[in-house]
This record gives C-alpha cells, structure tokens and sequence, in this order.
C-alpha cells in the first residue's frame, strides 16, 4: 500500500452515499436514452445535464484533461470510450461510465447496455460480466484482500470461456476519484491490499470476448487513453462503489 487508506467518517459516509445514489440514477437515466439511432456526445450531454440538475458535477470532466462528462465504450473498446458523433445501430453494445462529484465526494458506476436487438454471443458476454462484478462483490469485507476479488472474478470468467483483462481494474474512491487500493480482475486468494473497513473501492471487471490483451490510444490534450480489444472482439464490463462495513459490505450505487 503505497499511502495510508483513512477511513469515512459517519457524516463523510452519509455524503458518499448520497453522491453513489446519484451516479446511479444518472446511470439509470442515460440508460433509458440507449437506442439505435443516438450518438455518443447525445448521452454524455445527457449525463451533464443531469448531475448539473442535480446540484453535482460530472467528475469526469476536465479529469486530466478528459473533455467530455462520462464514458461511452462501444463494442471493442474496453474502457475509457470517448463521446462523439458516433451513431449507435442496432446490435451494438455499449458501456457507458458516470461518476458524480456532489459536496465534495465521489460515485462511480457503469453498465453495459444493448442496442435493439443484440446477438446471443454479446447477450451472454455481458451477462458474464455483470456476473463477475457481482463475485468480486461476494468477497468485499474487512480484513479480506484485494486478491480475494480477483480470484473470484477470474475464476468465473475463466470458466465461462471469457477473459479479464489484467492491467486495468477498480480502485478505491471517495473523497479523491482515484485511490487506493488498486483492485484488479485476477489475483490470488490471500494476496493483495487489505480492505479497510468504512473505506470504499469500486468492483469493475473488464471482461474480453477473445483475448485479454488490448490496445492503448491517446486521447487529445490529455493524459487519459482509451483502449480496444487487441482482436477487435468485444468487451463488458459492469461496476458499482462498494462501501467495506465492519461485518461485510455495502453497495452504494443502486439507484
């Protein structure tokens, strides 16, 4: 652990839980607007408005030098995917990623939508992957380890036919957007960073149709990258702010 994790306060905690509840309801609002037809920059303007509304701010934007108010990762692209005059069509897949900045703290979520009528093999990959936060989920409690998560992230996927991808993963999060521990896909029971209790992390597994492996591409005027699957297959991924309790935990982002 590279810097000492200090825990929520109960009122800091209040404050968390009320930034998660409105990332996941303007999760749940961009959602609603996922169709053929729509381009990317139509939802991130979507997700700006509604945080604004909200009294929050998108934490995305300006977020070293990231132009733009959430994340749109179509098909192939990992992560990272970033809004623009791209047109959804029909059998598209896309993960849009919104996190909320509102008095002072951080939540984070993301989830995979269809586009009208998908194929089973894309039906069935995000399926695995909204499974696979859900596992890694399973393991969160005090005194657990980093590794714990993803072992049973990648486990599942594994056994499913499906890749995690290794270097990118959740983190912690709260009064800063980014912190630690860093919280990957894989790993080994036992290992890792200690989960600290009234500290949060996100569970985000990113889970390849093909190959783990990936693609970095610059982003302009900032430090950010996207990345795309190294054999073009697709990817999912599905992620929630998860609260460490004393006795186990709590999921923060449900709308």
């Amino acid at each position: 652990m590279s810097r000492k994790i200090v825990p929520l306060s109960p009122e800091e905690i209040k404050k968390m839980k009320a930034a998660c509840r409105l990332a996941a309801r303007s999760l749940e609002h961009v959602g609603s607007f996922v169709r053929a037809g729509v381009t990317t920059n139509e939802l991130d303007q979507i997700v700006h408005d509604y945080n604004l509304t909200h009294g929050a701010k998108p934490a995305t934007l300006g977020y070293h030098g990231y132009p733009k108010s959430c994340c749109t990762s179509i098909n192939e692209v990992v992560c990272h995917g970033l809004p623009d005059e791209t047109v959804l069509k029909d059998g598209d897949i896309i993960n849009v990623d919104v996190t909320s900045l509102l008095d002072g703290f951080f939540g984070d979520c993301s989830a995979t939508f269809f586009v009208g009528e998908v194929s089973d093999a894309a039906r069935d990959l995000v399926e695995v992957a909204r499974l696979a936060r859900d596992k890694g989920i399973e393991e969160v409690r005090p005194g657990a380890l980093t590794g714990d998560i993803g072992f049973a992230t990648d486990k599942f996927v594994s056994r499913r036919g499906y890749s995690t991808v290794k270097e990118i993963g959740g983190h912690g999060i709260g009064r800063t957007f980014h912190d630690e521990p860093f919280v990957p896909a894989f790993g080994k029971k036992g290992r890792g960073e200690l989960l600290v209790p009234w500290h949060c992390i996100t569970v985000e597994p990113m889970v390849n149709q093909g190959v783990a492996a990936f693609v970095e591409f610059e982003i302009p005027n900032s430090s950010i990258k996207y990345y795309k699957t190294s054999d073009n297959k697709l990817s999912a991924q599905f992620e929630h702010t998860v609260l460490i309790t004393d006795t186990g935990h709590e999921i923060l982002t449900l709308p």
